[in-house]
């Protein structure tokens, strides 16, 4: 594997010599050190080593240049290396500037210019930095590398668990040079693929996402068999309840059957979440709080679906897919919903294949130059055509409705309008599609008219409907009619509790039907569908564990 790289960006070239040259007399020998002149010239760079499979530890970037401010450039940069160490350059005059950096981009430290010397003052500071980026996952020396097709669905679900797991991977066209060759050492075919090679030579064909994990090095085996909280789901409300559970002293693990981060984790942008005034992507804000809840102490369990729940005396045990069981004192239930199924002739023989739900964010690099449609009037819809619209060449957001103020936020509508490349489709709905080994056509209806039109294209995402995942806890807890999850006061019926319910008391505000067990976020019944809420109602329900355990 080649070094890991330290670029350094500033558009004065003394400056950017003199940063360079310093940084290359003491790290040369470890880390490959470029430069760049300018914010775009750098985020160029970073693609490309993006593309080869290597590894950036240390971003360094001057805070006063023409194009693009040292901010802006290293908010982008986390994008495409979200563990590398950030530094902004800066004169005196601007450290109010860094000081402000410190809470947008997560900035990790600021350098007064000059510098000099830098034994005192710039390398126990890049020290200090890289030790701390030796440790993460992305310092691994190695990488996984996937073969597939590039119309394979199996190919794209090994993809999106990587992707949205926050795992580098290199991604290899089974019909390229360097794909062939792995298949052919794998002593496979490419009718076998996705083919997994890990950095240690372990091939895997196909693997599954219990196995993806564990080659990943995320947690798969839960250390205890008894814990004081189980977190059921790692989006917004179920990363909240992992980090003030864990942060309170509880003995707390979350068990995701996906990826963390939920619906929320796979948004290009989220620009309304309190304490980000130019916004965050859900991947950005899924590792932070990712990294939070394990730094207070949480287990985080992935990969692992939990299929049934039930009581034992004054203890919860659920139940894995795989017939194993752990107990907790109290559970939080906070497995958010999934966007429904479009029920249209032929999508789905193209899930996966040019249909996809959410924002499928490894897709958005090979969509360059072509037509994108997006169903769904949802923030997430549009959240999705932004981030589309800087690969496509036009961006199509089909909407059942008249326009779309009932059900988006008016800031994002602001700026979907000044877009040039979404065009907004009013009552229009998708009624068929049709291809080859991949989706080549749809059939657009006029809601109004029933007129049908025919379009080329190979991208559909997709974005409506929010159905729980609440099917395991059928008789089991008390749901409304659509399978979300009742709690609190909502179960008082004519001031009669719930049938079964064992307390004195009444149910608390977050409680389910079964005491000890409580629901957050967007699985529960008459909740605000919004990553701030449930964040609020993740910490809240860790609030209710307290009280309940302090009364037992």
């Amino acid at each position: 594997m080649a070094n890991p790289v330290i670029l350094s960006v500033d558009d004065d070239p003394v400056v950017s010599r003199a940063v360079a040259r310093d940084i290359r007399r003491r790290y040369g020998d470890r880390y490959r050190v470029l430069r760049a002149s300018s914010g775009p010239e750098a985020l160029d760079a970073l693609r490309e080593v993006k593309l080869r499979g290597e590894q950036v530890a240390l971003l360094l970037a001057d805070h006063r240049m023409p194009e693009m401010t040292g901010v802006e450039f290293l908010e982008a940069a986390m994008d495409i290396f979200p563990a590398a160490r950030r530094v902004l350059l800066t004169a005196y005059a601007d450290t109010d500037a860094a000081i402000e950096a410190i809470n947008v981009v997560d900035l990790d430290h600021y350098l007064l210019k000059p510098w000099h010397p830098p034994e005192e003052k710039l390398y126990p500071v890049v020290d200090g930095l890289l030790e701390a980026w030796a440790v993460t996952p992305d310092a691994a020396s190695a990488e996984i590398r996937v073969v597939g097709h590039r119309w394979s669905a199996p190919s794209f679900k090994v993809r999106d668990f990587l992707a949205r797991n926050l795992v580098p991977y290199r991604w290899m066209l089974s019909d390229d040079p360097e794909g062939i060759r792995l298949l052919d050492a794998a002593g496979a075919t490419e009718a076998d693929v996705p083919l997994v090679v890990t950095a240690e030579g372990k091939a895997l064909i196909a693997p599954s996402e219990t196995e993806l994990a564990a080659l990943a090095g995320l947690t798969v085996v839960p250390a205890s068999d008894f814990y004081d909280l189980v977190v059921i789901g790692g989006g917004p409300a179920g990363l909240g309840s992992a980090v003030y559970g864990a942060s309170e002293g509880l003995r707390t693990v979350l068990v995701e059957r996906r990826a963390t981060g939920g619906q929320a984790g796979q948004s290009s942008r989220i620009e309304n979440y309190l304490g980000f005034p130019d916004g965050v992507s859900g991947a950005q804000l899924t590792d932070r709080a990712r990294r939070q809840a394990v730094k207070f102490g949480a287990e985080l369990l992935s990969a692992r679906e939990v299929v049934g729940l039930s009581e034992a005396g004054g203890a919860r045990l659920l139940r894995f897919g795989d017939g194993t069981e752990i107990a907790a004192h109290t559970v939080v239930l906070a497995t958010g919903v999934s966007y429904r199924v479009l029920d249209a002739p032929g999508l789905a023989d193209f899930t996966g294949r040019g249909v996809f739900y959410g924002a499928a964010a490894t897709e958005a690099p090979s969509c360059v130059e072509q037509d994108v449609y997006i169903v769904g009037g949802a923030n997430s819809a549009g959240q999705a055509a932004v981030h589309f619209s800087r690969y496509a060449s036009r961006v199509h957001l089909l909407i059942r409705g008249a326009d779309l103020t009932a059900s988006m936020s008016r800031y994002l509508i602001d700026q979907l309008e000044r877009i040039d490349r979404i065009t907004v489709h009013p009552h229009t709905a998708v009624v068929g599609a049709a291809g080859e080994d991949h989706l080549q056509r749809l059939t657009l209806c006029d809601t109004r008219t029933g007129e049908a039109r025919s379009v080329d294209t190979s991208w559909l995402f997709i974005f409506i409907g929010a159905e729980p995942r609440t099917d395991w806890l059928d008789g089991v807890l008390v749901r409304d009619g659509r399978g979300f999850i009742v709690t609190g006061p909502d179960l008082l019926a004519g001031g009669r509790r719930p049938a079964g319910w064992s307390l004195s008391r009444d149910p608390y505000h977050l409680e389910t039907s079964v005491p000890g067990v409580f629901a957050a976020g967007d699985v529960r019944a008459e909740s605000v569908k919004r990553v701030a809420s449930a964040v609020g109602e993740g910490a809240m329900a860790v609030s209710l564990v307290h009280r309940y355990l302090e009364a037992q």
